[in-house]
């Protein structure tokens, strides 16, 4: 019942892509190289963005390095399904921040025969699986998992470590706030960065 009121039986299937990694590692980028390329071809395309995404532009989806594309911000991932009617791709950026709606979301454009194309960290900068992204990708037919540069190793980086002394989950930021790690160096800052944060008693015998 559920696939007959929802699949768009008249026209090819859709799809989701998803582009996920680290901080710097140009999941913005690519995603904009898709969408471009799909405005090339004459599609209907439109672009999403969580409205707390004011880094750059209220309205831009811009990557770090300053590549842009016009988008739509949007307050919650329910307004997505309301506002892409009609399209042939769409394309959403920090998918991540989206609540958790945003998965159905996806599934219902792509099962309508659109082409979904979503970015965004698949970690935290605790290392731990971001929001709404590991079912995202689950769901998916193509996963592209990109890479920044570790600044300590040189090696890739699939982490992002934050500098600035902040717990937040949400944290937007730049260089200033986060840093690309690999693995190695990555557990290592965190230790190093936990060690600084305990607290030590001077004085012994005030135990």
């Amino acid at each position: 019942m559920f696939l007959e009121n929802t699949v768009n039986h008249k026209e090819q299937f859709g799809w989701i892509e998803v582009i996920c990694g680290s901080m710097f590692s140009g999941k913005t980028e690519e995603l904009i190289r898709r969408l471009k390329r799909a405005q090339f071809a004459k599609q209907k395309v439109e672009i999403f963005k969580p409205a707390i995404d004011t880094r750059y532009h209220d309205e831009m989806v811009v990557s770090h390095d300053s590549n842009e594309i016009r988008s739509t911000p949007v307050p919650a991932a329910a307004n997505i399904r309301i506002l892409a009617q009609g399209c042939q791709v769409v394309g959403i950026d920090e998918a991540q921040f989206f609540d958790d709606e945003i998965v159905a979301v996806c599934n219902d454009l792509a099962n309508q025969g659109i082409r979904v194309i979503v970015a965004g960290l698949d970690m935290d900068f605790k290392g731990n699986p971001f929001g709404p992204m590991p079912a995202l990708m689950a769901t998916a037919e193509y996963v592209t998992k990109v890479h920044a540069v570790c600044t300590r190793t040189g090696n890739l980086a699939n982490y992002s470590f934050r500098k600035a002394d902040n717990d937040s989950l949400v944290l937007l930021g730049e260089t200033e706030e986060y840093e690309p790690l690999s693995r190695a160096a990555y557990f290592n800052a965190m230790w190093s960065q936990s060690a600084h944060e305990i607290p030590v008693n001077p004085d012994p015998k005030q135990d």
